[in-house]
């Protein structure tokens, strides 16, 4: 029995021998599929081995959470990333057309991306050189407050206050940035004017009484105490002694306030800006001229 199908004629016997004829091409197709499942399953296991060795790396070296997981993460992709490649090259999808694939994506996605892949950027800098940490307690352009999260993208700050502030890393990392708290310690300065017909050398004994009486100030640094400058209106007496870093603003305003008191106490006046208004009598100026 012969079928036509429009101007081909298939004879009973064709179908099976071409059936027959695509045997070794699907041989060949399923073992090289096999070939590549092996390479997927070994590459998924040595991407984990890897991954746990440099783990354990990281930690030994104090990394920082965030960087560790992100060049794990990124290291996972490169692994991952070789083992596809060489597992479709296996089953006979040519590499180089991948890779041209992708570069091209890449390059579309990099030009609409600009502004979060300069914040990328500045976040692993930031993790890499690690001008602040989490805790520590900044000042830069705009912002300032205390480290809550350095992200790839963003870092987080709160404020004190209690505010929640988010800067773009490639600004920040761009940016000069004064990390508060990065020392153990800080010296407490202040400046305080008195009079001029004020007693200068009792005023510079209280203050170095101030300093050194406080339990915060350390005792294992010195206490300098100074005459800073001659003003227009008063004689400027400054101070400088050392504390804790988190002792710096509760050292700082008890000084300013016992230095009040005692100067007070003492009869040394602390000078401010007044304003003498005299008020003439223009109508009774003009009746005496009269």
């Amino acid at each position: 029995m012969n079928l036509m199908f429009g101007a081909i004629q298939l004879k009973p016997n064709m179908i099976p021998e071409t059936v027959r004829g695509w045997v070794p091409g699907m041989l060949t197709l399923g073992y090289r599929i096999l070939i590549a499942a092996v390479i997927v399953m070994i590459g998924i296991r040595v991407a984990h081995i890897v991954r746990a060795m440099l783990k354990k790396t990281f930690t030994r070296m104090e990394m920082d959470v965030s960087l560790s997981r992100f060049l794990l993460s990124l290291i996972n992709v490169g692994i991952y990333a070789l083992v596809l490649f060489m597992a479709l090259e296996r089953i006979g999808i040519p590499s180089a057309s991948i890779v041209a694939v992708i570069g091209s994506a890449g390059v579309a996605v990099a030009l609409s991306l600009q502004g979060s892949l300069a914040n990328f950027a500045g976040g692993i800098l930031i993790l890499m050189m690690r001008p602040f940490r989490v805790q520590d307690y900044i000042v830069s352009a705009g912002a300032e407050g205390t480290v809550q999260n350095i992200g790839l993208v963003y870092t987080t700050l709160v404020t004190v206050d209690n505010r929640t502030i988010t800067v773009p890393n490639g600004s920040l990392s761009n940016a000069i940035i004064t990390n508060v708290t990065a020392q153990e310690k800080r010296r407490v300065d202040v400046e305080i004017g008195i009079s001029y017909s004020s007693d200068m050398k009792k005023a510079k004994e209280i203050l170095h009484q101030v300093y050194a009486e406080h339990p915060q100030v350390l005792e294992t640094d010195d206490i300098t105490v100074y005459v800073g400058e001659l003003a227009d209106s008063a004689v400027l007496i400054g101070g400088r002694g050392w504390t804790k870093t988190e002792d710096y603003w509760t050292v700082r305003w008890a000084i300013l306030e016992t230095v009040k008191e005692r100067f007070d106490a003492a009869g040394i006046e602390i000078p401010f800006k007044q304003m003498d208004v005299n008020i003439r009598n223009v109508a009774a100026e003009g009746e005496n001229d009269a």
